[in-house]
């Protein structure tokens, strides 16, 4: 169903129901906090209506172990590594590494090489029938479930996954279950419902009693899930409501679905800066292990093995992502920390706040001197 209104038709509805105090709300999905940015939408909005960027960037909160493990590999097996273009450049902090990112690796001569397609993976490994190539696989549904479709293809048997695929709603879950969270209201990420369905998100409503809507990447879906959050909140009746209908229906992509459950199955994982967070992982089933990088390679030894990131204290990357701060509240953002000079995995991602704040000019505006979150629920 395509929304008929525009966006100052939208613009015009939400001065009927402006916010009297602060509330923040928090959209889970990169993509939609490039599209809040590059349209210039917080600019436009009451200044008691917060929009917070959250979790929704698997690059940023990729663990530091995983990305050393695809180091190590990259330098001790003699192998060609694959993984998404953003990953290349993320930096970790260790001296056990013999390099800080994957491109630095690739300086020192790795074969370490970016792709835009999982497709992509199983061309270079045909071409390449003599070198073991291990695929760094890294995403959220919305990457995993293609992934899940490449790999149930016939493969070439020199073909490996180091596999570092995460959940979104169990993150959502997570931050809820702190009683200081940082936000009153949630833009659920359109892709992600696509795949799994609108029903993923209703425990926002249900169990926390918080408004929820979901919204695709246009200026006006995610004005229509502004308005469709901001009327629950004023009437006082919480729900879920799905602004971007085109796309997402109830139930999700059955096929995508399949294609993910028949290959993998939900593990507590480590989330970068964040910690591990239960049933938010992806795993091999036991019948596709043969995939994993660790039925081809000894693993064990010297392998990285970190509870959480050691992002350095200066950078707040871990806050950012958790959506206790903005950008511009980090004193290294736009110093130290650019998107030549990344410091932390926000700064490096095209789905990273910091990088989508420089990016698009954005300097927080009434945000960036806001009070702190702590305390603040409506």
């Amino acid at each position: 169903m395509k929304n008929m209104l525009n966006a100052e038709q939208v613009l015009n509805q939400l001065k009927t129901v402006l916010p009297k105090t602060r509330l923040r709300i928090m959209n889970v999905c990169g993509g939609h906090e490039r599209a809040i940015s590059k349209a210039g939408l917080r600019t436009l909005l009451n200044q008691n209506i917060e929009l917070i960027p959250g979790p929704g960037c698997p690059v940023c909160i990729c663990p530091e172990e995983d990305i050393a493990l695809a180091i190590k590999l990259s330098f001790e097996e003699d192998v060609i590594l694959l993984s998404f273009g953003d990953m290349l450049r993320v930096p970790i902090y260790t001296d056990d590494s013999l390099a800080n990112s994957l491109q630095a690796a690739r300086s020192l001569g790795a074969d370490i090489r970016p792709i835009a397609s999982p497709n992509e993976v199983i061309k270079v490994a045909i071409e390449n029938p003599n070198k073991k190539v291990v695929f760094f696989a890294v995403g959220f549904e919305t990457t995993m479930a293609p992934i899940s479709a490449m790999l149930a293809q016939p493969l070439p048997t020199n073909l490996s996954v180091l596999l570092s695929g995460r959940l979104t709603s169990p993150a959502v879950s997570f931050l809820l279950k702190d009683n200081a969270h940082s936000f009153d209201a949630l833009i659920a990420p359109g892709h992600v419902a696509a795949i799994m369905g609108t029903n993923e998100w209703r425990f926002v409503a249900n169990d926390y009693n918080l408004p929820i809507a979901i919204a695709g990447f246009h200026p006006e879906s995610l004005l229509l899930s502004i308005h469709s959050i901001l009327t629950q909140h004023s009437l006082g009746k919480h729900c879920l409501n799905n602004c971007y209908q085109e796309v997402v229906n109830t139930i999700g992509n059955s096929h995508a679905q399949k294609c993910l459950w028949s290959m993998m199955s939900v593990v507590d994982a480590n989330w970068r800066g964040i910690g591990v967070i239960p049933n938010s992982g992806l795993k091999f089933l036991p019948s596709m292990q043969h995939l994993d990088v660790s039925s081809h390679f000894e693993l064990h030894a010297g392998v990285l093995e970190k509870a959480c990131s050691s992002i350095p204290a200066d950078a707040q990357c871990a806050d950012v992502v958790m959506g206790k701060k903005i950008p511009t509240d980090c004193a290294l953002y736009g110093k130290s920390c650019t998107p030549r000079t990344a410091i932390g995995p926000c700064m490096v991602s095209d789905e990273g706040a910091c990088k989508i704040w420089w990016s698009n000019g954005e300097v927080g505006k009434h945000l960036s001197s806001r009070k702190s979150v702590k305390g603040e629920r409506q």
